[in-house]
């Protein structure tokens, strides 16, 4: 009997099979789960419906455990609103609840964090962490007993990351939210949690240009390696799972512990003998 035999619950936030959203729904799956998705809406003169086949692509492997596919555009309440109905109208009442929704414009990230514009900035913090309260406060009457919700950050959101600018103001808002949002519901018995990974070679991490930064993490991180989408899918899995029942409030990283050093380790020795 897989750990997910029985739940039901909504991945928000798959934009293609690259996704670490992507790697923790494949594993909830292979492990019993039945899964329903969001995808961004397509464009109106969009006739390929680019999004919705990108995921469609992902979950053509398991079509017993996906039950559903739903536009979701977080900015807008209504359609969140409709998004949690169709929810409802297939699975009744829901396990879990995976965000995995981040956005900002690349003009703002591509400059120092003081230049960030101010429509920039909101539309970020909207998309990026206020999205997290939104969808929570929408789906938080249809959890069963002991439901989780688990959110996507990064150690950007705890210390300066050159070049995550804004988005590390916004992954900090989250991981705050988080915390948050872990008492708000806590007496309803649904979790909050947050899984902060390290680098990896996803749609967003390579436009932020993630290679140097997976060299670095390599020769950093204790584990001196990098992480993999098969780890992160089974940490987020973890947090979304019955063996998760007496966590909520905490950000809990896979970096193979890049987070712990306060020296650059190895990193060090590399360039001393360069």
């Amino acid at each position: 009997m897989g750990l997910f035999e029985g739940k039901k619950g909504l991945i928000v936030g798959v934009a293609n099979d690259r996704s670490i959203a992507w790697a923790i729904a494949r594993t909830i799956m292979e492990e019993g789960g039945e899964c329903g998705f969001t995808y961004l809406p397509d464009r109106e003169d969009d006739e390929k419906q680019k999004n919705r086949r990108r995921v469609e692509k992902c979950t053509r492997d398991y079509p017993e455990q996906t039950k559903f596919l739903v536009p979701m555009n977080v900015a807008d309440d209504e359609n969140i609103k409709q998004a949690i109905n169709k929810t409802v109208e297939e699975f009744g009442k829901i396990d879990f609840l995976l965000h995995s929704v981040a956005f900002a414009d690349r003009d703002d990230l591509s400059r120092d964090t003081i230049e960030t514009s101010r429509e920039g900035f909101k539309m970020a913090m909207e998309i990026s962490a206020y999205s997290l309260i939104a969808i929570a406060n929408a789906a938080k009457g249809i959890f069963n007993e002991n439901g989780s919700i688990a959110a996507m950050t990064y150690y950007g959101g705890e210390k300066c990351v050159p070049g995550y600018n804004v988005m590390g103001i916004c992954k900090a808002a989250l991981e705050a939210s988080v915390r948050y949002l872990s008492h708000d519901l806590g007496p309803q018995g649904i979790r909050v949690n947050a899984v902060s990974a390290g680098p990896l070679k996803t749609l967003a991490g390579s436009a932020a240009g993630v290679g140097p930064m997976l060299q670095m993490y390599e020769h950093m991180a204790p584990l001196a390696r990098n992480i993999t989408h098969e780890e992160v899918g089974r940490t987020g899995a973890f947090l979304l799972s019955d063996f998760s029942d007496g966590i909520t409030g905490e950000i809990l990283h896979i970096d193979g512990g890049y987070n712990i050093m306060g020296h650059p380790g190895r990193l060090l020795d590399k360039l001393e003998t360069e």
